[in-house]
């Protein structure tokens, strides 16, 4: 028996990596009786004849999980935004940051195609980088033609499992091909009538790239609130999370309850008020969602 990590579910088979070789692999039968379904990420027990005749024995605990894309055990989310085709949308940025955030898995924003970029937009994208990193986060402006922030993406991949996020069409599987060419994964032309590329990546599979594990996923085919309660909404807002405590109410939403930290934030600059909005956004959101039975 050995442990090993699942790099790749296709068709009914899991493809594991141990010691630097692949098995296939099938799930017992017990994990079908237990509603169980192995995940890409998963740290498994197995046993194997061959490379091709392995079986899946029991599945460790794991970390962390997504829905869509089915993954496992991730240390960082690279969400990827373009700044072009299709322009910077900050409030799709601060969604994706949410449900990273409330996954508990560490964001990392890359701004891709700022070689496409016109000298006035270029301005806005490095105001946005500014207000990013000011909330904390890690920000990398890139193209697939400058090296250097090639070279700076792979820095952050080393001994990690990351997960690649944001909408079709901003150019996430021509990063992944600058960083490691010999991945050559497809990539398609943005459809210019939708105003969006096609998803060209079918499932999820652990690229050892750059060494780490990278997952080059269909992407979050939804980004809905599902999950998500009002109370824990302001949790995923680092810049919320580091003044709550000053608010007057405990629980406060930082919505309509007087002497409220977050909101004097807002009102002295300290907190940016479009990321605020969105919160805001968020919160009706959550609050008019339907319930489920």
């Amino acid at each position: 028996m050995a442990t090993g990590k699942i790099i790749k579910a296709l068709s009914g088979f899991y493809y594991v990596l141990h010691d630097g070789t692949v098995y296939q692999c099938r799930g017992r039968g017990v994990f079908r009786k237990r509603k169980i379904t192995p995940l890409v990420g998963d740290l498994v027990e197995f046993k194997a004849e061959t490379v091709e005749e392995g079986y899946i024995l029991a599945i460790e605990e794991r970390q962390n999980e997504l829905v869509r894309p089915p993954i496992s055990n991730i240390d960082q989310a690279l969400i990827v935004t373009s700044a072009v085709h299709p322009d910077f949308n900050s409030l799709l940025l601060d969604r994706f940051l949410v449900l990273i955030e409330a996954k508990r898995i560490e964001p990392l924003i890359v701004i891709s195609k700022l070689d496409q970029v016109a000298a006035d937009v270029l301005q806005k994208i490095e105001n946005y980088k500014n207000l990013y990193e000011e909330v904390g986060y890690r920000v990398i402006l890139s193209s697939v033609t400058d090296s250097q922030s090639i070279d700076q993406l792979q820095s952050h991949l080393a001994d990690r499992t990351t997960v690649i996020a944001g909408q079709s069409g901003v150019g996430k599987s021509s990063l992944l091909n600058s960083i490691d060419p010999r991945l050559a994964i497809d990539t398609d032309e943005i459809s210019e009538s939708l105003g969006r590329g096609k998803h060209t990546t079918r499932h999820v599979e652990l690229y050892e790239i750059s060494g780490g594990l990278v997952a080059d996923t269909p992407g979050f085919s939804s980004l809905e609130f599902g999950g998500l309660e009002l109370d824990q909404l302001s949790e995923c807002f680092p810049e919320f999370v580091a003044v709550q405590d000053e608010c007057k109410f405990r629980g406060c939403l930082h919505n309509k309850e007087p002497k409220c930290a977050v909101k004097t934030g807002v009102e002295n600059g300290t907190i940016a008020k479009q990321r605020y909005d969105h919160y805001l956004q968020f919160v009706e959101e959550i609050q008019n969602r339907k319930p489920r039975y």
